[in-house]
């Protein structure tokens, strides 16, 4: 697939220095899009994103932004519009997870308030800026989590804001009525990333890694085969829906 076979060419990945965003970053050249590599403080791996794209004869630059600082994400909408055009994909990909996943009772005002500034509010004022900028057959997508249906103790925080992000998706889908523009979020189950292995024993991550049918972690290149079909041609007709890749796992 090429440029010119693409209705929306420009595309937004937050978070997309490692792991997932990266792994979509990538995808995304691959099939056409040109890409903005997002990312807050990991400058050198998102530099290696885009020298990867570039090489391979893709579109790509790096830029700094903290999406959870609204000012920020509308200087960071600035400067894609101004390196590479219009965004009309914006894939909201940044996020964090406490290594701990401390329960309820024994999370403090900190995590909890990191937590939503950037799984919540970062999702929100990209949502905000592409809602007023983005043309007609742009693509929303934002990141839930499996964890909502799996209900594991020590996520609750972080599955409420994914929860709350399946309900901004939903909604803004219906906001944008008669400007053909789709909102859907994906929300992946357990995944090999450094986010997610970070502070789980190598026990854990074996009984984790079994409990989906499939009986294996995923890979981020599997969660982004789901954002490329969002994002391309075929995606046209799916709006307003949550899906779940997480091998069966729920």
């Amino acid at each position: 697939m090429n440029t010119s076979q693409l209705p929306h060419s420009v595309a937004l990945v937050t978070g997309a220095s490692r792991g997932i965003g990266a792994a979509i970053a990538r995808r995304l050249a691959a099939d056409g899009h040109a890409v903005a590599v997002n990312y807050v403080s990991h400058q050198a791996e998102a530099q290696r994103v885009v020298d990867a794209i570039v090489a391979g004869g893709g579109r790509a630059f790096a830029v700094q932004a903290d999406v959870s600082d609204s000012g920020a994400a509308n200087r960071l909408f600035d400067m894609v519009e101004a390196q590479l055009g219009p965004v009309s994909v914006l894939v909201n990909n940044a996020g964090v997870m406490p290594a701990q996943l401390p329960r309820l009772a024994d999370t403090d005002d900190a995590t909890f308030e990191r937590l939503l500034a950037i799984n919540l509010k970062g999702s929100f004022n990209t949502m905000r800026e592409a809602a007023r900028r983005m043309g007609a057959g742009g693509r929303i997508i934002n990141f839930s989590s499996s964890v909502i249906g799996l209900g594991l103790p020590g996520y609750s925080v972080y599955a409420a804001t994914k929860a709350a992000i399946e309900a901004m998706s939903h909604i803004l889908a219906k906001e944008l009525r008669g400007r053909n523009i789709t909102v859907n979020a994906v929300a992946p189950g357990p995944t090999a990333t450094a986010l997610f292995l970070d502070g789980k024993t190598p026990e854990q991550i074996e009984q984790l890694s079994k409990m989906a049918p499939l009986q294996r972690l995923g890979r981020p290149e599997d969660i982004a085969a789901l954002v490329a079909v969002l994002a391309g041609p075929d995606g046209a007709w799916i709006n307003a829906q949550t899906i779940r890749v997480n091998g069966g796992i729920v």
